[in-house]
């Protein structure tokens, strides 16, 4: 246990470096392309931090081990358990990050138009998500549409979002990076491929200290004797959210509200949409009662998220209201 501890501490240093590579190129690319920080935020952010977290369903299900029943279970865990850690303990996390200088009655203030669309199109896309959990396995076509609903709910999402952009910048509310890029301090030019290098850098350290730290994780869990439902439910979640809670708290430190909600909200609906679909299709995606309860606790944490998107901002205490209903989960499940 002691090397598996020393792994995970490594793990995720590889992943905190990984993260200010990412989000340091990041706001550069958002600079050169000229674009707002919602779609910073909420697209490139989102996609790219999100890469770890997609790829642990997708392997499971395609390449996992010889039991389908647990390739299943892993899946369909991580899967719905992804939105879940990120509409409860990422958006407390973040508070937490921002109360020693703001204190308890403060707010955090995102693009109100932006963290808005990212909510409804979430809890739209959600909602139909848990509903295809009982449509039967053999009305194959009836599944098929509702995956393809949310695949299109998905570009529609993306196509809004860019065009908000436009309207964002010309009114002065674009990406503008504080600091120098990393790759500067070395002696390379500040272009567009440095800045994609950078970014190409960052993300590869993301997904391969998540990696690493999933399957430390893993290990620790079967040592302790945990199924893989639970498995996937609570633990790889919480390795897998890693790089968007690392990367909004340091965007929340910088005041860059904006950059770091929309990281957590645009994952949010990226998880949402796309992820489900693959589970509609691949896997029985059936209404199990430790299953139904994560979507019920997402769902009112992302329903809690959008009634307190006031014009001055979301209090930090509201969000902490999203901590402890991970807790309500917690209890529930174990």
């Amino acid at each position: 246990m002691i090397l598996l501890a020393l792994e995970l501490i490594l793990m995720l240093a590889v992943i905190l470096g990984a993260a200010q590579l990412f989000t340091n190129a990041l706001e550069h690319l958002g600079a050169r392309l000229q674009i707002s920080d919602g779609v910073t935020g909420s697209i490139f952010a989102a996609v790219g931090t999100a890469l770890p977290e997609t790829t642990v369903p997708l392997l499971a299900l395609i390449a996992g081990t010889a039991d389908a029943r647990v390739n299943e279970e892993i899946g369909v865990g991580a899967i719905l358990g992804a939105p879940l850690m990120l509409s409860t303990l990422s958006t407390c996390l973040m508070a937490l990050a921002a109360l020693g200088a703001r204190g308890l009655r403060g707010v955090i203030a995102p693009e109100r138009g932006g963290f808005v669309r990212d909510m409804n199109f979430f809890l739209l896309a959600f909602a139909i998500a848990a509903g295809a959990m009982y449509v039967p396995g053999d009305a194959r076509s009836v599944r098929l549409a509702l995956s393809l609903l949310l695949v299109l709910l998905y570009g529609g999402y993306v196509t809004l979002t860019m065009r908000a952009s436009a309207a964002l910048v010309r009114e002065g509310n674009r990406t503008e990076p504080d600091r120098r890029m990393f790759l500067e301090t070395l002696g390379l030019p500040r272009n567009m491929a440095v800045i994609l290098i950078q970014l190409g850098l960052g993300v590869a350290l993301l997904i391969a200290g998540a990696k690493g730290f999933i399957d430390a994780v893993e290990s620790a869990a079967r040592a302790l004797g945990i199924s893989a439902l639970l498995l996937s439910l609570l633990i790889i979640p919480i390795a897998t959210e890693l790089p968007e809670k690392v990367n909004s708290i340091l965007w929340v430190r910088r005041d860059k509200d904006t950059l770091a909600f929309g990281n957590i909200t645009g994952a949010m609906v990226f998880q949402g949409t796309l992820l489900p679909a693959i589970g509609i299709t691949l896997t029985p995606w059936q209404p199990r009662i430790e299953v139904l309860s994560g979507v019920a606790v997402t769902l009112i944490a992302a329903a809690w998220l959008r009634l307190n998107a006031r014009r001055g901002g979301l209090a930090l205490w509201a969000l902490m209201v999203n901590g402890l209903l991970y807790l309500a989960y917690l209890v529930i499940t174990l």
